[in-house]
C-alpha cells in the first residue's frame, strides 16, 4: 500500500500558463527549466499522474530534488520555481578573471620582464594588471589562472611563449 501524498499540487490556469512561457524562453537555465517540466508533470488536473521515482529517472534528477521542488512550491508558489538563485558563496559568483582577462595576464606573464627585474612575480603582474585593465585582480586570482594553464613563473625564462600543448587551442 502506497503512502498518501502530503502536497498536492493544483496547478491554475495562471500558473500553467507562466510555467509554460518559461519552459518556451530560449534563455531560461536548465535548472529552471526541469523545475517547470516537473512541476508541470505533477499537476494533479493536467499532469501525467507519474510517481516521484519515475518523474526522477525520466528527467535524469535525484528523488530528492523532486520533494524539494514541490516543498518549494507549496511554501513560496510559483516565483520561487520560475527564479534562480546563485548562491553568493559559489565559484560562479566568486569569479574574479574572464577569458579575456585570463588570455590578458598570460600574453603579459609570457612577454619580456619589465625593466630592472630578470622575470615577473605575481605581485608585478597584478600590478601590470591593475593599471591595463582597471580592475583589481589579486595575485591569487592571476596565480590561480597561470596554473591552469600550466604556467611557473620561477622557471619561465624572459620572453618565453606559451606551452606546446595550449599553442594550437
Amino acid at each position: 500500500m502506497a503512502r498518501p501524498k502530503t502536497y498536492i499540487i493544483k496547478l491554475s490556469d495562471d500558473e500553467r500558463a507562466a510555467l509554460q512561457k518559461v519552459i518556451r524562453n530560449k534563455k531560461t537555465c536548465k535548472t529552471v527549466l526541469k523545475r517547470c517540466q516537473i512541476l508541470l508533470e505533477l499537476d494533479e488536473v493536467q499532469g501525467t499522474g507519474l510517481t516521484h521515482a519515475q518523474l526522477a529517472h525520466s528527467y535524469a534528477v535525484c528523488p530528492a530534488t523532486i520533494t524539494n521542488i514541490v516543498q518549494s512550491y507549496v511554501r513560496n508558489g510559483i516565483k520561487d520555481i520560475i527564479r534562480y538563485n546563485i548562491s553568493p558563496n559559489s565559484s560562479a559568483a566568486l569569479r574574479k578573471m574572464d577569458g579575456r582577462a585570463e588570455a590578458h595576464v598570460i600574453q603579459m606573464a609570457c612577454g619580456p620582464a619589465p625593466e630592472g627585474h630578470s622575470r615577473w612575480t605575481l605581485r608585478l603582474l597584478e600590478e601590470k594588471v591593475r593599471i591595463e585593465l582597471d580592475t583589481p585582480i589579486g595575485r591569487e586570482a592571476i596565480r590561480q589562472a597561470l596554473k591552469k594553464m600550466n604556467l611557473d613563473l620561477t622557471k619561465m625564462p624572459t620572453g618565453a611563449s606559451l606551452p606546446k600543448k595550449t599553442r594550437n587551442s
